[in-house]
């Protein structure tokens, strides 16, 4: 491939990854609702759950999602019902009774790191925001599309891990400011909740087409 080419994807998959997107928010809500370390472990998992992503769109897996609609739909919603239980899970948790930020056990933390990948492996629109986006930049006269494919989704992953930490990173500054009363760590309990029950709800009505 053309170091033309590798740096225009470098400059677009940047500027896509800047922009919030569904990963992000549940990062976020990660970070505000348990603490950095909860909110990078999330970063971990979404990473693996899109490495997922990157080698089925390597090996055709992705078309399957993007040419049938019982595919699509099943994956969907299962997506966007887990969000809304994690939310609701959420917002109808008992009220914490300290001010302290708690620290998350090894045991919590592992739990959120599955979550996180089950999450971004349930979310067809990664899939095919693959199969859309990597081929502009793979040609076929450079050698095997396969390793192409590949060798961008490590590019990918690697410059959402950064910038989905970084987002993480913020989202515990904001946790430290709202935490101190119950009145705040209500409001941080009833944030985190509707934001996975918005991110369900936006999966549940996506389309492959507005995708």
């Amino acid at each position: 491939m053309e170091f033309s080419t590798i740096w225009l994807f470098v400059i677009g998959a940047a500027t896509l990854l800047i922009i919030p997107g569904p990963a992000v928010f549940y990062i976020m809500a990660r970070s505000i609702d348990q603490g950095k370390r909860a909110g990078l472990v999330s970063v971990l998992g979404v990473s693996l759950g899109g490495s997922v992503h990157v080698l089925a769109g390597a090996i055709g897996v992705s078309a399957i999602l993007m040419t049938s609609a019982t595919a699509f739909n099943i994956v969907k919603y299962l997506g966007a019902a887990y969000l809304i239980y994690l939310g609701c899970r959420t917002l109808f948790s008992s009220d914490r009774t300290t001010t302290e930020i708690p620290k998350a056990p090894r045991k919590k933390l592992l739990k959120v790191f599955y979550q996180s990948v089950l999450v971004e492996i349930m979310n067809p629109k990664t899939a095919l925001f693959f199969l859309a986006f990597f081929p502009q930049f793979i040609s076929p006269s450079a050698g095997s599309v396969t390793m192409q494919f590949l060798f961008l989704g490590a590019i990918f992953i690697i410059l959402a891990f950064i910038s989905d930490g970084l987002y993480a990173v913020l989202a515990a500054v904001i946790r430290k400011r709202i935490l101190g009363s119950k009145g705040r760590l209500k409001l941080q309990n009833r944030i985190t909740g509707y934001f996975f029950i918005v991110l369900g709800v936006f999966s549940a009505f996506a389309s492959s087409s507005k995708t």
